[in-house]
């Protein structure tokens, strides 16, 4: 049969197979995961594979060496990547005393990911030498920043090199950007329209919008997630807006744009249906419950993988993500109980705050903690996903029923 070209790109570069690999050594006990890349080894029918395995394995074994592994790479591969070469190489190591099967050499050249393949490399090699990513030199400056978020989100080393090699800006991280710029032209719009950039909730026509929840709307089922467009005053905006895009867009370029996106939405989701459940009488604007699911998830994942985590002064950033927090909701607190401008409506709930943060200290923690593993794939996800779905019918219920049986007597609509 031809020889095809199993040809793998770097994502950011193209090494030569001669290369020094750099990937780190890996804590004892650590599970390693191969994931998908739309950027691998060309699939190839299973009977092509079955007899380039042959010619490697003339006694029929059903086992070939790592040295033959080797060969048959070297020989099929003019360009692999030295860095997802030392990788999969490890399974290699974890099979039959250094001898790859057959299932498992066709799992690696199709590049599915299975229970066999994932055990294989975790039985493997769990010490692959070479230099870490950070020592690498002579990199572009969208390299530079591409290795930086690497180390700004993940913890593991192998994770780091994976998405270094396979990032290729396409898509660009664009949900959030596009969040923030509809953030920014509603709030000019409004404005321009009230007259006033500082406290714009002190309008009486702030509220007229059909943007924010208000709790005498709350049948328009659209304002629990319409009200992250309406902000208060543009110090209400800018530290929201700041934590979105410092947070958001590096998290985004890592674990894309459906994962960011649904920690987003539901910790929205989540304020609106907790201030209507906790602070019933009170409206909501602002994106803080989107934002505070993000920075929280991304906290709490560097905490728990503090040892893991190599950025730069991450102490001092997390610091100064903490102080931000604290400020915009310490503000959010007064707002709130400060008198308001047209009684008896209430000024907007910091509630939504809180709602945000749970999300991202639950659902959020699992979304980002396993990079790029499968979501269906995790049991806690699907755990934490139910609690929440539960949450979320439980308030639509509240919501329903709960008004008229309290007697709770709202403002009038705005």
């Amino acid at each position: 049969m031809e020889k095809s070209s199993l040809r793998m790109t770097g994502g950011p570069r193209d090494t030569p197979v001669n290369s020094s690999p750099a990937v780190a050594a890996n804590a004892e006990g650590e599970e390693i995961e191969v994931l998908e890349s739309t950027d691998v080894l060309p699939v190839a029918p299973e009977d092509q594979w079955k007899s380039l395995f042959d010619k490697y394995d003339p006694d029929n074994s059903g086992f070939i060496s790592t040295e033959r592994f080797r060969d048959l790479l070297a020989t099929h591969g003019s360009e692999l990547d030295p860095h997802k070469l030392e990788v999969l190489l490890a399974l290699a190591d974890g099979n039959a005393d250094g001898k790859i099967c057959y299932q498992d050499f066709v799992n690696l050249m199709s590049n599915k990911r299975s229970n066999s393949f994932r055990r294989a490399i975790l039985q493997g090699s769990r010490q692959i030498k070479g230099c870490s990513l950070r020592d690498e030199v002579g990199l572009g400056l969208s390299q530079q920043l591409v290795r930086h978020i690497a180390y700004e989100t993940l913890p593991r080393e192998v994770d780091r090199k994976w998405y270094f090699d396979s990032y290729t800006y396409c898509p660009p991280p664009w949900l959030i950007l596009a969040i923030t710029i509809a953030e920014v032209a509603v709030f000019m719009y409004y404005g321009f329209q009230l007259d006033r950039l500082v406290l714009q909730v002190s309008s009486p026509s702030f509220l007229k919008s059909p943007l924010p929840y208000h709790p005498q709307l709350r049948a328009q089922a659209w304002r629990y997630l319409s009200y992250i467009f309406m902000h208060t005053g543009i110090e209400h905006l800018s530290l929201n807006m700041a934590m979105q895009l410092l947070v958001g867009v590096p998290l985004e370029m890592v674990h894309g744009a459906l994962r960011i996106g649904l920690v987003y939405v539901c910790g929205v989701l989540a304020g609106s249906l907790a201030v209507s459940v906790t602070d019933m009488t009170a409206p909501v604007v602002g994106s803080s419950g989107g934002v505070y699911a993000l920075v929280s998830a991304h906290l709490a994942n560097v905490v728990m993988n503090w040892s893991g985590m190599k950025c730069q002064f991450k102490l001092f950033r997390m610091a100064m993500a903490l102080v931000c927090m604290s400020v915009e909701f310490g503000r959010a607190v007064w707002l709130r109980f400060y008198p308001p401008a047209f009684p008896p409506c209430p000024n907007p709930s910091f509630v939504a705050h809180l709602g945000g943060v749970v999300v991202g200290l639950t659902l959020g923690v699992v979304v980002l903690q396993n990079y790029e593993q499968k979501l269906q794939e995790q049991s806690l996800f699907w755990i934490f996903f139910c609690v929440y779905t539960l949450f979320v019918l439980s308030a639509v219920f509240w919501n329903i029923f709960a008004y008229s049986l309290l007697d709770v007597r709202l403002p009038p609509p705005p």
